[in-house]
């Protein structure tokens, strides 16, 4: 692939939230003018308005990838956001975890049809003897909820948790946006595999899509890139270890190493069979909510979109309350005119990531505040609508 990198450095006082752009590599045309012009347009009133320290742009273009860097890193000691910052993905994770299982499938190690017990026999006579790893990474296991309790601190706590649940709704009719519901699909899936999570993740996904700055938990060598998040209150953050955290919102990676994964997801000709497989695989929807479509980890849109129509697939009301579903039987196979998306938070960090394969183009948004979701699609529906020549779809269709 001839790719092409240009980096944009954002610096600038923070707390004055003035940004003065200087360009890290020289652009060298039109096209490259034009872009960092709608992106600074976009970016810079957004970051002023939601008070953002750092944001990182990565867009991808028929294999040509553009980065753009605003920011701070870290309020305290002034440094950069640059394309080597990492940044919390939060539940963009999901489609990690997602392509994780899908890899198990494709291997033989597991089916989704099988029930959860299979791989857990500690949850033997309980509802889960009804749910599958269908069920469970789609969100449709019957009322998960979208975090544990407190008190449930270690792994034999969420053993006990799990076999005293007891679902509101029959399995596969509802969807409840759920991270103990992925997150134990993802533990299930490394317990065919017969390894722990996070060394299955970080071998064969990570290093799969051959990334090398993405981790699952940060080495002491790049803890000098790692971000520090930030609290409503402005305070410094990271995420907690907690259980299931890495299956559900535990990925921390850089802006190029996610235009690898969109580029993956849009083209895996160069992956590993398996692997290739396994992608693919998790652009399969299942079941619809209104004009939302549920893959494995991403969402989906029929392509050309709305506005209206992402912006109510990514609501809060989405995220938090259940939802009947429409199941699709069979399953929709994955197509390119489609438009795939996921949002992903923690309490100091804010991502987005949507492509477009029919257009093979893609964009992601990486920042250390939890800004709000809303503004995060809105700023790359208008830059991929801009950049991409894909044309802006009227809300009212």
């Amino acid at each position: 692939m001839n790719t092409h990198f240009i980096s944009l450095r954002k610096l600038g006082a923070v707390a004055s939230c003035l940004f003065y752009g200087v360009a890290a590599h020289a652009a060298d045309g039109s096209e490259q003018a034009q872009m960092e012009q709608t992106v600074n347009a976009i970016i810079q009133p957004l970051m002023t308005e939601n008070d953002v320290p750092g944001l990182a742009v990565a867009i991808t273009v028929k294999g040509k990838r553009y980065t753009f860097n605003y920011g701070v890193a870290s309020k305290e000691s002034g440094q950069k956001v640059t394309d080597d910052t990492l940044f919390e993905l939060g539940s963009i994770s999901k489609t990690f975890t997602a392509a994780l299982g899908s890899y198990a499938e494709v291997s033989g190690k597991l089916s989704f049809a099988d029930k959860a017990t299979k791989y857990l026999p500690a949850l033997s006579g309980t509802s889960f003897d009804k749910i599958s790893l269908l069920d469970l990474v789609t969100y449709s296991a019957g009322g998960l909820p979208l975090q544990f309790p407190d008190d449930v601190t270690d792994n034999d706590k969420m053993i006990a948790y799990y076999r005293n649940w007891r679902p509101s709704y029959a399995p596969g009719t509802y969807r409840l946006y759920s991270n103990t519901s992925i997150g134990l699909f993802g533990y299930l899936a490394a317990q065919a595999m017969g390894e722990p999570f996070d060394t299955l993740m970080q071998d064969k996904i990570i290093r799969g899509l051959g990334l090398n700055h993405t981790f699952v938990r940060v080495p002491p060598s790049e803890m000098g890139n790692y971000a520090y998040g930030y609290s409503k209150v402005g305070k410094p953050i990271r995420v907690n270890p907690g259980v299931l955290d890495t299956q559900a919102y535990g990925i921390k990676t850089t802006a190029p190493d996610m235009l690898s994964v969109l580029e993956a997801n849009m083209d895996s000709s160069k992956l590993d069979p398996t692997l290739q497989h396994a992608i693919a695989a998790t652009h399969v929807g299942f079941y619809t909510v209104g004009d939302t479509t549920q893959g494995l980890g991403w969402e989906i849109y029929a392509y050309p979109t709305t506005l209206a129509r992402l912006l109510e697939g990514n609501s809060s009301d989405m995220a938090l309350d259940p939802h009947k579903i429409t199941r699709l039987s069979p399953p929709q196979q994955p197509r390119k005119d489609s438009w795939l998306n996921k949002t992903g938070s923690t309490n100091g960090f804010g991502a987005y990531a949507a492509f477009v394969p029919a257009k093979q183009i893609g964009i992601v948004l990486l920042a250390n505040k939890n800004y709000p979701i809303p503004e995060r699609v809105k700023a790359a529906y208008k830059i991929m609508t801009a950049i991409g020549n894909l044309p802006e779809q009227n809300d009212a269709q």
